[in-house]
């Protein structure tokens, strides 16, 4: 008889800087970090929260799993899609409509089909995913709403999303009563609490997003409050096990961010003619059909920090009037994710990174001026803790969290799957 592998918590703290993690004394992040092995890792391009939810669920780049930003141009439909830079932005897209693009339409139709998920992968292979709040949650399992006339979706076989689609009553509390003081990290340790008691899963994703709405706030490493409450929800999973050495004993961990964080003391609207804009937090994407003379519009402007687009499938990096791909070499692993970037199908013809200190407005006009913001190459947008107990060393990327997980439990990638 096959022996079952230890089941794996996944755990991701949205917006978490390495430097906070490495000087907490929280004590359940401080006890996994104590029996783990870790290292600062990588996020994706744009650094933004649906990109890099898609990258760790896929274990790819936008060019694999199609998400390319938070606001976009789809071609297809020619609309805006707006997955929520701001609920004033939500608004100024048309707020029905981004809400379904953000809860159904993502998964449904924008993450590509090529591109084979972490729960459909474990699933497939027999095993049963589990999945809070996170926004990238494609899997087997029709999962019906709790609101009447809402759309079912295909999610992990448990499934919990900001108490709109529950596979399972647990009576945990409503999600989204009251997020500035953390409410939905607490649905999320409610909610894994139960589970945890059940031991109901092989892989649970546990996803905390509180901390970088406060990170957005107040700046980046300065949210200890919210890093306190995200971790009261880890030490709800412990508390469920019978304690944290019990819990450790019973499951292997990951621990990581999707992106970081950035200070940012200025906003700017980028306006050049001849080009279709997209822009929030600190990346844009410009839809034209001349790429090279839109890059070349943008030398004076001092919130690019460096502007990419393709040409004769090429890469090409420009700042400033300097065209250079060493640019990118100022980035960490900058050239890789750039590339990945550009030759996403749902990306602009040229992509900008902001410069240090700024931030591209939204739709409706919104910022982080004073606080925190990701979305560029740069490292302070890039780098992630990422920390394994009891899976060996941790990825060097958030896009090899899907490898540690299929090679822990003996199961291969869909050889169909890109």
């Amino acid at each position: 008889m096959t022996r079952r592998a230890k089941p794996v918590v996944l755990v991701v703290i949205d917006g978490l800087t390495p430097s906070m993690l490495e000087a907490t004394d929280t004590p359940a992040l401080r006890f996994l970090l104590e029996h783990g092995e870790y290292r600062r890792a990588i996020s994706t391009f744009p650094s933004l929260t649906p990109v890099c939810l898609a990258s760790i669920a896929t274990g790819s780049h936008p060019d694999v799993h199609g998400i390319p930003h938070l606001v976009w141009w789809n071609r297809r439909d020619e609309r805006l899609v707006e997955y929520g830079s701001s609920f004033g932005a939500l608004r100024a897209a048309g707020l029905a409509r981004s809400l379904r693009d953000t809860i159904v339409n993502l998964n449904e139709r924008h993450l590509s089909k090529d591109a084979e998920t972490i729960y459909e992968a474990l699933e497939d292979g027999g095993l049963t995913t589990a999945a809070i709040n996170i926004t990238t949650y494609r899997g087997r399992n029709r999962q019906l709403p709790t609101i009447p006339g809402a759309p079912a979706v295909m999610g992990p076989k448990r499934f919990f999303f900001y108490s709109l689609y529950e596979s399972d009553r647990t009576g945990a509390p409503l999600a989204v009563t009251n997020r500035s003081l953390g409410s939905i990290d607490a649905y999320a340790a409610a909610v894994g609490r139960w589970l945890v008691t059940r031991d109901g899963f092989d892989l649970l994703v546990f996803y905390l997003p509180d901390y970088d709405y406060a990170s957005h706030a107040l700046g980046p490493d300065t949210a200890h409050e919210a890093l306190a409450r995200a971790d009261a929800s880890v030490a709800a999973l412990f508390e469920a096990a019978g304690g944290a050495d019990a819990f450790l004993e019973r499951y292997a961990v990951v621990l990581c961010a999707d992106h970081g964080q950035t200070l940012v003391e200025h906003a700017a609207r980028l306006d050049v003619s001849g080009a279709r804009i997209t822009a929030s937090n600190r990346a844009a994407m410009l839809y034209c059909d001349d790429p090279r003379a839109l890059a070349e519009a943008l030398d004076g402007d001092p919130s690019v920090g460096v502007a990419v687009f393709l040409e004769d499938g090429e890469v090409v990096a420009r700042r400033a009037g300097d065209e250079d791909l060493a640019l990118l070499d100022e980035h960490p692993q900058g050239r890789v994710r750039a590339a990945a970037a550009l030759r996403n199908p749902n990306a602009g013809e040229v992509i900008v990174s902001a410069a240090p200190g700024y931030e591209f407005v939204d739709l409706a006009g919104h910022h982080h001026v004073g606080g925190g913001s990701h979305g560029s190459l740069a490292a302070s947008d890039s780098e992630v803790p990422m920390l394994t107990v009891g899976l060996g060393a941790p990825p060097d990327s958030i896009t090899g969290i899907k490898a540690l997980l299929l090679a822990h439990f003996g199961v291969a990638r869909n050889a169909r799957a890109a």
